[in-house]
Protein backbone atom coordinates (compact mmCIF):
# COMPACT_ATOMS: atom_id res chain seq x y z
CA UNK A 1 0.00 0.00 0.00
CA UNK A 2 3.02 2.28 0.22
CA UNK A 3 4.10 1.84 -3.40
CA UNK A 4 4.52 5.09 -5.36
CA UNK A 5 2.44 5.75 -8.51
CA UNK A 6 5.51 5.07 -10.60
CA UNK A 7 5.90 1.83 -8.64
CA UNK A 8 2.33 0.84 -9.48
CA UNK A 9 3.01 1.19 -13.19
CA UNK A 10 6.23 -0.78 -12.81
CA UNK A 11 4.42 -3.82 -11.40
CA UNK A 12 4.59 -6.78 -13.80
CA UNK A 13 0.81 -7.32 -13.84
CA UNK A 14 0.20 -3.62 -14.50
CA UNK A 15 2.53 -3.72 -17.48
CA UNK A 16 0.86 -6.85 -18.88
CA UNK A 17 -2.55 -5.19 -18.56
CA UNK A 18 -1.19 -2.16 -20.45
CA UNK A 19 -0.11 -4.51 -23.23
CA UNK A 20 -3.50 -6.25 -23.31
CA UNK A 21 -5.29 -2.92 -23.50
CA UNK A 22 -3.53 -1.87 -26.69
CA UNK A 23 -4.20 -2.96 -29.30
CA UNK A 24 -6.24 -6.03 -28.25
CA UNK A 25 -9.13 -4.41 -26.37
CA UNK A 26 -9.05 -1.14 -28.26
CA UNK A 27 -10.67 -2.86 -31.25
CA UNK A 28 -12.06 -6.15 -29.91
CA UNK A 29 -15.86 -6.29 -29.87
CA UNK A 30 -17.89 -8.18 -27.27
CA UNK A 31 -19.88 -9.90 -30.01
CA UNK A 32 -16.63 -11.45 -31.25
CA UNK A 33 -15.66 -12.49 -27.72
CA UNK A 34 -18.96 -14.33 -27.27
CA UNK A 35 -18.61 -15.99 -30.66
CA UNK A 36 -15.19 -17.30 -29.56
CA UNK A 37 -16.04 -18.38 -26.01
CA UNK A 38 -19.66 -19.51 -26.32
CA UNK A 39 -22.01 -20.60 -23.53
CA UNK A 40 -19.26 -21.32 -21.02
CA UNK A 41 -18.48 -17.59 -20.69
CA UNK A 42 -21.74 -16.86 -18.83
CA UNK A 43 -21.05 -19.55 -16.24
CA UNK A 44 -17.36 -18.75 -15.90
CA UNK A 45 -17.89 -15.00 -15.51
CA UNK A 46 -20.59 -15.00 -12.85
CA UNK A 47 -20.67 -15.45 -9.09
CA UNK A 48 -23.43 -16.49 -6.69
CA UNK A 49 -23.17 -15.55 -3.03
CA UNK A 50 -25.79 -15.60 -0.28
CA UNK A 51 -28.78 -14.47 -2.34
CA UNK A 52 -26.80 -12.34 -4.81
CA UNK A 53 -25.92 -13.14 -8.42
CA UNK A 54 -23.20 -11.11 -10.14
CA UNK A 55 -23.00 -11.52 -13.92
CA UNK A 56 -19.94 -9.78 -15.35
CA UNK A 57 -19.80 -11.75 -18.60
CA UNK A 58 -20.73 -8.56 -20.52
CA UNK A 59 -17.53 -6.82 -19.43
CA UNK A 60 -14.77 -6.21 -22.00
CA UNK A 61 -12.30 -8.75 -20.67
CA UNK A 62 -11.28 -12.38 -20.94
CA UNK A 63 -9.37 -15.00 -18.97
CA UNK A 64 -6.00 -13.32 -19.57
CA UNK A 65 -7.22 -9.93 -18.32
CA UNK A 66 -8.83 -11.48 -15.24
CA UNK A 67 -5.71 -13.45 -14.42
CA UNK A 68 -3.57 -10.32 -14.54
CA UNK A 69 -6.12 -8.27 -12.56
CA UNK A 70 -6.02 -10.78 -9.71
CA UNK A 71 -2.24 -10.88 -9.95
CA UNK A 72 -2.16 -7.08 -9.80
CA UNK A 73 -4.30 -7.24 -6.66
CA UNK A 74 -1.75 -9.55 -5.06
CA UNK A 75 1.18 -7.41 -6.16
CA UNK A 76 -0.59 -4.45 -4.48
CA UNK A 77 -0.97 -6.54 -1.28
CA UNK A 78 -4.77 -6.36 -1.45
CA UNK A 79 -5.30 -9.36 0.84
CA UNK A 80 -3.23 -7.71 3.56
CA UNK A 81 -4.99 -4.37 2.97
CA UNK A 82 -8.39 -6.02 3.50
CA UNK A 83 -7.26 -7.38 6.86
CA UNK A 84 -5.87 -3.95 7.79
CA UNK A 85 -9.27 -2.39 7.11
CA UNK A 86 -11.30 -4.95 9.02
CA UNK A 87 -8.92 -5.18 11.98
CA UNK A 88 -8.79 -1.43 12.67
CA UNK A 89 -5.38 -0.44 11.31
CA UNK A 90 -4.88 3.25 10.46
CA UNK A 91 -5.92 2.96 6.82
CA UNK A 92 -6.92 6.66 6.84
CA UNK A 93 -3.35 7.88 6.84
CA UNK A 94 -3.94 11.58 6.24
CA UNK A 95 -6.11 11.80 9.37
CA UNK A 96 -4.25 9.17 11.39
CA UNK A 97 -7.15 6.87 12.21
CA UNK A 98 -8.87 3.65 11.17
CA UNK A 99 -12.02 3.44 9.05
CA UNK A 100 -14.15 1.12 11.12
CA UNK A 101 -17.61 1.22 9.59
CA UNK A 102 -17.48 -2.59 9.57
CA UNK A 103 -17.20 -2.51 13.39
CA UNK A 104 -20.63 -0.85 13.53
CA UNK A 105 -22.27 -4.07 12.35
CA UNK A 106 -20.32 -6.54 14.48
CA UNK A 107 -22.46 -8.80 16.71
CA UNK A 108 -22.36 -8.00 20.41
CA UNK A 109 -20.40 -11.20 21.11
CA UNK A 110 -17.48 -10.03 18.94
CA UNK A 111 -14.31 -8.30 20.11
CA UNK A 112 -12.25 -5.73 18.24
CA UNK A 113 -9.33 -4.09 20.02
CA UNK A 114 -8.25 -0.59 18.95
CA UNK A 115 -5.31 0.75 20.95
CA UNK A 116 -6.00 -1.92 23.54
CA UNK A 117 -9.70 -1.06 23.93
CA UNK A 118 -12.56 -3.23 22.72
CA UNK A 119 -14.84 -0.94 20.64
CA UNK A 120 -17.75 -3.40 20.39
CA UNK A 121 -19.32 -2.58 23.81
CA UNK A 122 -19.37 1.14 22.93
CA UNK A 123 -20.96 0.40 19.55
CA UNK A 124 -23.71 -1.64 21.18
CA UNK A 125 -24.20 0.93 23.94
CA UNK A 126 -24.91 3.48 21.19
CA UNK A 127 -27.33 1.05 19.55
CA UNK A 128 -29.03 0.59 22.92
CA UNK A 129 -29.51 4.37 23.13
CA UNK A 130 -31.04 4.28 19.62
CA UNK A 131 -33.31 1.41 20.69
CA UNK A 132 -34.50 3.28 23.76
CA UNK A 133 -35.41 6.38 21.76
CA UNK A 134 -37.14 4.36 19.01
CA UNK A 135 -39.20 2.41 21.51
CA UNK A 136 -40.30 5.60 23.31
CA UNK A 137 -41.33 7.28 20.07
CA UNK A 138 -43.09 4.20 18.70
CA UNK A 139 -44.94 3.76 22.00
CA UNK A 140 -46.01 7.43 21.79
CA UNK A 141 -44.25 8.05 25.09
CA UNK A 142 -41.91 10.77 23.76
CA UNK A 143 -43.95 13.89 24.35
CA UNK A 144 -43.58 17.44 23.15
CA UNK A 145 -43.69 20.50 25.38
CA UNK A 146 -47.50 20.46 25.47
CA UNK A 147 -47.68 16.77 26.34
CA UNK A 148 -48.78 15.54 22.91
CA UNK A 149 -46.99 12.52 21.37
CA UNK A 150 -44.61 12.97 18.45
CA UNK A 151 -46.19 12.48 15.02
CA UNK A 152 -43.45 13.88 12.73
CA UNK A 153 -39.68 13.41 12.82
CA UNK A 154 -37.48 15.68 10.70
CA UNK A 155 -33.94 14.42 10.02
CA UNK A 156 -31.60 17.37 9.41
CA UNK A 157 -28.24 16.43 7.90
CA UNK A 158 -26.25 16.63 4.69
CA UNK A 159 -24.06 14.25 2.70
CA UNK A 160 -23.51 10.99 4.52
CA UNK A 161 -25.68 12.11 7.45
CA UNK A 162 -28.59 12.41 5.02
CA UNK A 163 -28.12 10.22 1.95
CA UNK A 164 -27.76 6.85 3.70
CA UNK A 165 -30.83 7.08 5.96
CA UNK A 166 -32.81 8.71 3.14
CA UNK A 167 -31.94 5.86 0.77
CA UNK A 168 -32.78 3.06 3.20
CA UNK A 169 -36.03 4.49 4.53
CA UNK A 170 -37.27 5.10 0.98
CA UNK A 171 -36.25 1.65 -0.20
CA UNK A 172 -37.71 -0.38 2.67
CA UNK A 173 -40.90 1.42 3.65
CA UNK A 174 -42.95 -1.75 3.17
CA UNK A 175 -41.05 -3.35 6.08
CA UNK A 176 -42.18 -0.70 8.59
CA UNK A 177 -43.85 -2.27 11.65
CA UNK A 178 -47.30 -1.07 12.70
CA UNK A 179 -45.86 1.16 15.42
CA UNK A 180 -43.80 3.05 12.84
CA UNK A 181 -46.61 3.53 10.33
CA UNK A 182 -48.23 6.25 12.45
CA UNK A 183 -45.01 8.28 12.29
CA UNK A 184 -44.17 10.62 9.41
CA UNK A 185 -40.47 10.88 8.55
CA UNK A 186 -38.99 13.85 6.67
CA UNK A 187 -35.48 14.72 5.44
CA UNK A 188 -33.91 18.16 5.09
CA UNK A 189 -30.43 18.79 3.67
CA UNK A 190 -30.44 21.76 1.28
CA UNK A 191 -28.71 24.88 2.59
CA UNK A 192 -30.81 27.17 0.41
CA UNK A 193 -33.80 26.70 2.73
CA UNK A 194 -36.23 25.42 0.10
CA UNK A 195 -36.80 22.03 1.71
CA UNK A 196 -37.28 23.27 5.25
CA UNK A 197 -39.39 26.27 4.25
CA UNK A 198 -41.85 24.07 2.37
CA UNK A 199 -41.83 21.45 5.13
CA UNK A 200 -42.40 23.73 8.12
CA UNK A 201 -45.70 24.89 6.62
CA UNK A 202 -47.02 21.33 6.97
CA UNK A 203 -45.90 20.61 10.55
CA UNK A 204 -47.32 21.18 14.03
CA UNK A 205 -44.67 22.43 16.48
CA UNK A 206 -46.17 20.59 19.43
CA UNK A 207 -45.82 17.16 17.76
CA UNK A 208 -42.59 17.56 15.75
CA UNK A 209 -39.17 16.19 16.69
CA UNK A 210 -35.97 17.31 14.93
CA UNK A 211 -32.95 14.98 14.65
CA UNK A 212 -29.84 17.09 13.99
CA UNK A 213 -27.14 14.81 12.56
CA UNK A 214 -23.60 16.06 11.99
CA UNK A 215 -20.33 14.25 12.67
CA UNK A 216 -18.52 17.44 13.67
CA UNK A 217 -21.63 19.41 14.69
CA UNK A 218 -20.11 22.37 12.87
CA UNK A 219 -21.44 21.70 9.34
CA UNK A 220 -22.93 24.99 8.17
CA UNK A 221 -25.59 23.36 5.97
CA UNK A 222 -26.97 21.31 8.84
CA UNK A 223 -26.69 23.96 11.55
CA UNK A 224 -28.33 26.64 9.39
CA UNK A 225 -31.32 24.36 8.81
CA UNK A 226 -31.38 23.44 12.50
CA UNK A 227 -31.35 27.11 13.48
CA UNK A 228 -34.21 27.84 11.10
CA UNK A 229 -36.19 24.97 12.60
CA UNK A 230 -35.44 26.15 16.13
CA UNK A 231 -36.42 29.74 15.29
CA UNK A 232 -39.73 28.42 13.92
CA UNK A 233 -40.33 26.44 17.10
CA UNK A 234 -39.41 29.30 19.45
CA UNK A 235 -41.83 31.63 17.69
CA UNK A 236 -44.59 29.29 18.82
CA UNK A 237 -43.08 27.85 22.02
CA UNK A 238 -40.81 30.61 23.42
CA UNK A 239 -38.69 28.51 25.77
CA UNK A 240 -35.39 27.36 24.20
CA UNK A 241 -34.39 25.01 27.00
CA UNK A 242 -37.74 23.17 26.96
CA UNK A 243 -37.86 23.08 23.16
CA UNK A 244 -34.39 21.50 23.00
CA UNK A 245 -35.31 18.97 25.69
CA UNK A 246 -38.59 17.87 24.11
CA UNK A 247 -38.13 18.50 20.39
CA UNK A 248 -34.45 18.06 19.42
CA UNK A 249 -32.13 15.03 19.32
CA UNK A 250 -28.46 15.42 18.40
CA UNK A 251 -26.33 12.75 16.69
CA UNK A 252 -22.62 13.53 16.47
CA UNK A 253 -19.05 12.45 17.15
CA UNK A 254 -18.68 15.67 19.15
CA UNK A 255 -20.76 15.54 22.36
CA UNK A 256 -19.14 18.77 23.59
CA UNK A 257 -20.48 20.64 20.55
CA UNK A 258 -23.97 19.24 21.10
CA UNK A 259 -23.85 20.32 24.74
CA UNK A 260 -22.60 23.77 23.73
CA UNK A 261 -25.57 24.03 21.35
CA UNK A 262 -27.88 23.33 24.29
CA UNK A 263 -28.99 19.76 23.53
CA UNK A 264 -29.29 17.92 26.87
CA UNK A 265 -27.13 14.82 27.33
CA UNK A 266 -30.23 12.61 27.49
CA UNK A 267 -31.02 13.66 23.90
CA UNK A 268 -27.53 13.03 22.54
CA UNK A 269 -26.36 9.92 20.69
CA UNK A 270 -22.65 9.68 20.00
CA UNK A 271 -20.56 7.90 17.42
CA UNK A 272 -16.84 8.07 16.68
CA UNK A 273 -14.32 9.94 14.54
CA UNK A 274 -13.30 6.64 12.90
CA UNK A 275 -16.70 6.57 11.18
CA UNK A 276 -16.56 8.42 7.87
CA UNK A 277 -19.69 10.42 7.07
CA UNK A 278 -20.50 8.48 3.91
CA UNK A 279 -20.06 5.22 5.84
CA UNK A 280 -22.11 6.28 8.85
CA UNK A 281 -25.65 5.01 8.25
CA UNK A 282 -24.77 1.92 10.33
CA UNK A 283 -24.17 4.11 13.40
CA UNK A 284 -26.56 6.32 15.35
CA UNK A 285 -26.82 8.34 12.12
CA UNK A 286 -29.18 5.49 11.20
CA UNK A 287 -31.72 6.58 13.86
CA UNK A 288 -34.25 7.51 11.12
CA UNK A 289 -33.80 4.01 9.68
CA UNK A 290 -34.57 2.46 13.06
CA UNK A 291 -37.59 4.75 13.42
CA UNK A 292 -38.85 3.61 10.01
CA UNK A 293 -38.04 -0.11 10.18
CA UNK A 294 -38.02 -0.67 13.94
CA UNK A 295 -34.91 -2.00 15.62
CA UNK A 296 -35.55 -5.48 14.21
CA UNK A 297 -35.39 -4.14 10.65
CA UNK A 298 -32.32 -2.02 11.44
CA UNK A 299 -30.58 -5.05 12.94
CA UNK A 300 -31.37 -7.09 9.80
CA UNK A 301 -29.75 -4.33 7.72
CA UNK A 302 -26.66 -4.52 9.95
CA UNK A 303 -26.64 -8.32 9.70
CA UNK A 304 -26.64 -8.21 5.91
CA UNK A 305 -23.72 -5.79 5.92
CA UNK A 306 -21.83 -7.95 8.43
CA UNK A 307 -22.35 -10.99 6.20
CA UNK A 308 -20.72 -9.05 3.35
CA UNK A 309 -17.86 -8.03 5.67
CA UNK A 310 -17.20 -11.69 6.44
CA UNK A 311 -17.36 -12.61 2.77
CA UNK A 312 -14.94 -9.79 1.96
CA UNK A 313 -12.50 -10.80 4.67
CA UNK A 314 -12.64 -14.58 4.29
CA UNK A 315 -13.19 -15.38 0.60
CA UNK A 316 -10.34 -15.90 -1.91
CA UNK A 317 -9.92 -13.03 -4.35
CA UNK A 318 -11.26 -14.93 -7.36
CA UNK A 319 -14.64 -15.59 -5.63
CA UNK A 320 -14.83 -12.31 -3.74
CA UNK A 321 -17.64 -10.03 -4.94
CA UNK A 322 -16.24 -6.66 -3.76
CA UNK A 323 -12.77 -7.57 -5.03
CA UNK A 324 -14.11 -8.44 -8.44
CA UNK A 325 -16.22 -5.28 -8.72
CA UNK A 326 -13.30 -3.10 -7.62
CA UNK A 327 -10.97 -4.69 -10.15
CA UNK A 328 -13.56 -4.24 -12.91
CA UNK A 329 -13.69 -0.53 -12.12
CA UNK A 330 -9.90 -0.30 -12.26
CA UNK A 331 -9.78 -2.16 -15.59
CA UNK A 332 -12.46 0.04 -17.15
CA UNK A 333 -11.32 3.41 -15.84
CA UNK A 334 -7.55 3.12 -15.65
CA UNK A 335 -6.78 0.76 -18.52
CA UNK A 336 -9.66 1.04 -21.01
CA UNK A 337 -10.21 4.77 -20.43
CA UNK A 338 -13.92 4.36 -19.67
CA UNK A 339 -14.41 7.27 -17.30
CA UNK A 340 -18.17 7.17 -16.86
CA UNK A 341 -20.20 4.71 -14.77
CA UNK A 342 -24.01 4.51 -14.88
CA UNK A 343 -25.91 2.97 -11.96
CA UNK A 344 -29.22 1.59 -13.24
CA UNK A 345 -31.54 -0.02 -10.66
CA UNK A 346 -34.63 -1.64 -12.15
CA UNK A 347 -36.70 -1.14 -9.01
CA UNK A 348 -38.12 2.24 -8.02
CA UNK A 349 -37.45 1.46 -4.37
CA UNK A 350 -33.74 1.94 -5.21
CA UNK A 351 -34.26 5.28 -6.94
CA UNK A 352 -31.90 7.00 -4.49
CA UNK A 353 -29.14 4.40 -4.84
CA UNK A 354 -27.38 6.16 -7.77
CA UNK A 355 -27.27 9.41 -5.76
CA UNK A 356 -25.97 7.54 -2.72
CA UNK A 357 -23.18 5.96 -4.77
CA UNK A 358 -22.13 9.27 -6.33
CA UNK A 359 -21.04 10.40 -2.88
CA UNK A 360 -19.72 7.04 -1.70
CA UNK A 361 -17.52 6.50 -4.74
CA UNK A 362 -16.58 9.96 -5.99
CA UNK A 363 -15.92 11.50 -2.57
CA UNK A 364 -13.87 8.43 -1.66
CA UNK A 365 -11.86 7.82 -4.82
CA UNK A 366 -12.03 11.15 -6.62
CA UNK A 367 -8.34 11.69 -5.90
CA UNK A 368 -5.36 12.75 -8.04
CA UNK A 369 -2.57 12.15 -5.51
CA UNK A 370 -1.40 8.95 -3.83
CA UNK A 371 -1.27 8.16 -0.12
CA UNK A 372 1.91 10.23 0.18
CA UNK A 373 0.56 13.28 -1.64
CA UNK A 374 2.39 12.54 -4.90
CA UNK A 375 0.55 13.26 -8.20
CA UNK A 376 -0.87 10.29 -10.05
CA UNK A 377 -0.32 9.76 -13.75
CA UNK A 378 -3.24 7.40 -14.33
CA UNK A 379 -7.03 7.75 -14.14
CA UNK A 380 -8.82 6.87 -10.91
CA UNK A 381 -12.54 7.13 -10.11
CA UNK A 382 -14.94 7.56 -13.04
CA UNK A 383 -17.88 9.96 -12.96
CA UNK A 384 -20.93 8.16 -11.55
CA UNK A 385 -24.53 8.96 -12.41
CA UNK A 386 -27.76 7.09 -13.00
CA UNK A 387 -31.48 6.70 -12.39
CA UNK A 388 -34.15 4.06 -12.16
CA UNK A 389 -33.58 2.10 -15.36
CA UNK A 390 -37.15 2.05 -16.61
CA UNK A 391 -37.28 5.86 -16.46
CA UNK A 392 -33.73 6.33 -17.73
CA UNK A 393 -34.58 4.36 -20.87
CA UNK A 394 -36.69 7.35 -21.89
CA UNK A 395 -33.96 9.82 -21.02
CA UNK A 396 -30.22 9.15 -21.30
CA UNK A 397 -30.13 5.62 -22.76
CA UNK A 398 -29.89 7.27 -26.17
CA UNK A 399 -26.36 8.32 -25.21
CA UNK A 400 -25.55 4.85 -23.86
CA UNK A 401 -26.60 3.18 -27.09
CA UNK A 402 -25.53 5.65 -29.75
CA UNK A 403 -23.48 8.38 -28.10
CA UNK A 404 -19.75 8.92 -28.55
CA UNK A 405 -18.84 8.15 -24.92
CA UNK A 406 -17.94 4.73 -23.57
CA UNK A 407 -19.91 4.11 -20.37
CA UNK A 408 -19.72 1.14 -18.01
CA UNK A 409 -23.10 0.22 -16.51
CA UNK A 410 -24.28 -1.55 -13.38
CA UNK A 411 -27.76 -3.05 -13.74
CA UNK A 412 -29.35 -3.91 -10.37
CA UNK A 413 -32.67 -5.70 -9.82
CA UNK A 414 -34.48 -8.04 -7.43
CA UNK A 415 -35.73 -11.35 -8.84
CA UNK A 416 -38.79 -11.71 -6.60
CA UNK A 417 -41.31 -8.88 -6.24
CA UNK A 418 -45.01 -8.36 -5.47
CA UNK A 419 -45.90 -11.53 -3.58
CA UNK A 420 -49.51 -10.36 -3.22
CA UNK A 421 -52.82 -12.17 -3.09
CA UNK A 422 -55.12 -9.21 -3.88
CA UNK A 423 -56.65 -8.26 -7.22
CA UNK A 424 -53.65 -6.18 -8.26
CA UNK A 425 -51.12 -8.92 -7.49
CA UNK A 426 -51.18 -10.59 -10.90
CA UNK A 427 -50.96 -7.29 -12.78
CA UNK A 428 -48.09 -6.09 -10.58
CA UNK A 429 -46.22 -9.34 -11.09
CA UNK A 430 -46.60 -8.89 -14.86
CA UNK A 431 -45.18 -5.37 -14.52
CA UNK A 432 -42.21 -6.69 -12.56
CA UNK A 433 -41.45 -9.27 -15.25
CA UNK A 434 -41.68 -6.52 -17.86
CA UNK A 435 -39.20 -4.49 -15.82
CA UNK A 436 -36.79 -7.43 -15.61
CA UNK A 437 -37.11 -8.11 -19.32
CA UNK A 438 -36.21 -4.47 -20.05
CA UNK A 439 -33.23 -4.73 -17.70
CA UNK A 440 -31.87 -7.84 -19.43
CA UNK A 441 -32.68 -6.56 -22.93
CA UNK A 442 -30.96 -3.20 -22.45
CA UNK A 443 -27.80 -4.86 -21.15
CA UNK A 444 -27.85 -7.24 -24.11
CA UNK A 445 -28.21 -4.45 -26.69
CA UNK A 446 -25.48 -2.41 -25.02
CA UNK A 447 -23.21 -5.44 -25.30
CA UNK A 448 -23.98 -6.74 -28.78
CA UNK A 449 -25.62 -3.85 -30.64
CA UNK A 450 -27.19 -4.92 -33.93
CA UNK A 451 -25.67 -8.36 -33.47
CA UNK A 452 -28.24 -9.23 -30.79
CA UNK A 453 -30.81 -9.64 -33.57
CA UNK A 454 -31.19 -13.13 -34.97
CA UNK A 455 -30.17 -13.71 -38.59
CA UNK A 456 -33.82 -13.69 -39.65
CA UNK A 457 -34.44 -10.48 -37.71
CA UNK A 458 -31.43 -8.87 -39.30
CA UNK A 459 -32.59 -9.92 -42.73
CA UNK A 460 -36.12 -8.63 -42.08
CA UNK A 461 -34.76 -5.32 -40.82
CA UNK A 462 -32.12 -5.17 -43.55
CA UNK A 463 -29.66 -4.06 -40.89
CA UNK A 464 -26.77 -3.76 -43.31
CA UNK A 465 -28.88 -1.43 -45.45
CA UNK A 466 -30.22 0.71 -42.59
CA UNK A 467 -29.05 4.33 -42.36
CA UNK A 468 -26.47 5.11 -39.69
CA UNK A 469 -28.95 6.57 -37.24
CA UNK A 470 -30.59 3.15 -36.90
CA UNK A 471 -27.41 1.23 -36.09
CA UNK A 472 -26.37 0.13 -32.60
CA UNK A 473 -22.65 -0.37 -32.22
CA UNK A 474 -22.80 -2.20 -28.86
CA UNK A 475 -19.55 -3.03 -27.04
CA UNK A 476 -20.62 -1.07 -23.95
CA UNK A 477 -19.53 -3.09 -20.88
CA UNK A 478 -21.96 -3.82 -18.08
CA UNK A 479 -22.45 -5.87 -14.94
CA UNK A 480 -25.82 -7.22 -13.80
CA UNK A 481 -26.38 -7.71 -10.07
CA UNK A 482 -29.51 -9.64 -9.09
CA UNK A 483 -30.87 -9.89 -5.55
CA UNK A 484 -33.20 -12.75 -4.67
CA UNK A 485 -35.42 -10.06 -3.12
CA UNK A 486 -35.00 -6.56 -1.73
CA UNK A 487 -35.10 -6.83 2.07
CA UNK A 488 -33.32 -5.08 4.95
CA UNK A 489 -30.77 -7.92 4.95
CA UNK A 490 -30.08 -7.84 1.20
CA UNK A 491 -29.91 -4.03 1.10
CA UNK A 492 -27.32 -4.22 3.87
CA UNK A 493 -25.35 -6.66 1.71
CA UNK A 494 -25.67 -4.42 -1.35
CA UNK A 495 -24.48 -1.23 0.35
CA UNK A 496 -21.56 -2.98 2.07
CA UNK A 497 -20.62 -4.59 -1.26
CA UNK A 498 -20.18 -1.17 -2.85
CA UNK A 499 -18.35 0.17 0.22
CA UNK A 500 -15.77 -2.59 -0.06
CA UNK A 501 -15.57 -2.23 -3.84
CA UNK A 502 -14.50 1.38 -3.26
CA UNK A 503 -11.75 0.23 -0.92
CA UNK A 504 -10.48 -2.41 -3.34
CA UNK A 505 -10.12 0.14 -6.13
CA UNK A 506 -8.38 2.58 -3.77
CA UNK A 507 -5.77 -0.03 -2.85
CA UNK A 508 -4.96 -0.69 -6.51
CA UNK A 509 -4.78 3.05 -7.20
CA UNK A 510 -2.74 3.61 -3.99
CA UNK A 511 -5.01 6.41 -2.76
CA UNK A 512 -6.74 7.15 0.55
CA UNK A 513 -10.52 6.72 0.14
CA UNK A 514 -11.36 7.88 3.66
CA UNK A 515 -10.58 11.60 3.56
CA UNK A 516 -12.26 14.33 1.48
CA UNK A 517 -10.02 17.36 1.52
CA UNK A 518 -11.34 18.31 -1.90
CA UNK A 519 -14.49 19.80 -0.33
CA UNK A 520 -12.79 21.73 2.45
CA UNK A 521 -11.37 24.75 0.61
CA UNK A 522 -14.70 25.56 -1.04
CA UNK A 523 -16.43 25.57 2.36
CA UNK A 524 -13.72 27.81 3.81
CA UNK A 525 -13.94 30.31 0.96
CA UNK A 526 -17.75 30.28 1.24
CA UNK A 527 -17.35 31.73 4.74
CA UNK A 528 -15.31 34.72 3.55
CA UNK A 529 -17.68 35.16 0.61
CA UNK A 530 -20.68 35.22 2.94
CA UNK A 531 -19.00 37.96 4.97
CA UNK A 532 -18.75 40.04 1.77
CA UNK A 533 -22.47 39.67 1.03
CA UNK A 534 -23.29 42.70 3.20
CA UNK A 535 -23.18 46.00 1.37
CA UNK A 536 -20.26 47.26 3.44
CA UNK A 537 -18.25 44.06 2.94
CA UNK A 538 -14.90 44.49 1.21
CA UNK A 539 -14.59 43.05 -2.30
CA UNK A 540 -10.88 43.76 -2.72
CA UNK A 541 -9.69 40.18 -2.15
CA UNK A 542 -11.96 38.62 -4.79
CA UNK A 543 -11.37 37.90 -8.44
CA UNK A 544 -13.17 40.10 -11.02
CA UNK A 545 -15.85 37.52 -11.77
CA UNK A 546 -16.77 37.02 -8.10
CA UNK A 547 -16.71 40.79 -7.50
CA UNK A 548 -19.21 41.24 -10.34
CA UNK A 549 -21.51 38.61 -8.83
CA UNK A 550 -21.25 40.11 -5.34
CA UNK A 551 -22.10 43.56 -6.68
CA UNK A 552 -25.20 42.06 -8.30
CA UNK A 553 -26.24 40.80 -4.86
CA UNK A 554 -25.52 44.19 -3.28
CA UNK A 555 -27.81 45.89 -5.77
Amino acid sequence: MSVSPQGRRALPAWQRLEQLRQPVWASRHLSDVWAEEGEARATRLSLRQNGLLLDYSKQRLDHDVLTDLFQLARECSLEKAIQHLLSGSQVNQSEGRPALHSALRLPGTSRLLIDGEDVVPAVHASLARVRSIVERIHARQWRGVTGLPITDVVSIGVGGSDLGPFLVTNALGEFAPAAAQQLKLHFVSSIDGTQIADLLDTLRPATTLFVVASKSFTTIDTLSNAETALTWMLARIPDRERVLRHHVIGVSASPAKMTEYGIPESNQIAFWDWVGGRFSLWSAIGLPIALKLGMKGFEQLLAGAHAMDRHFGETPLEQNLPVLMGLLMVWNSTFLGINAQAILPYDARLKLFPAYLTQLEMESNGKSVDRHGQPLDYDTCPVLWGDVGSNAQHAFYQLLHQGTQAVACDFIAPIARYQREDEAGSALQTQHLLSLSNCFAQARVLMLGDACLSESDQAAASVSQEPGHKHYRGNQPSTTLLLDALTPYSLGQLIALYEHKVYVASVIWNINPFDQWGVELGKKIAGTTYAAMSKDGSLDSFDPSTRMLLRAVHK
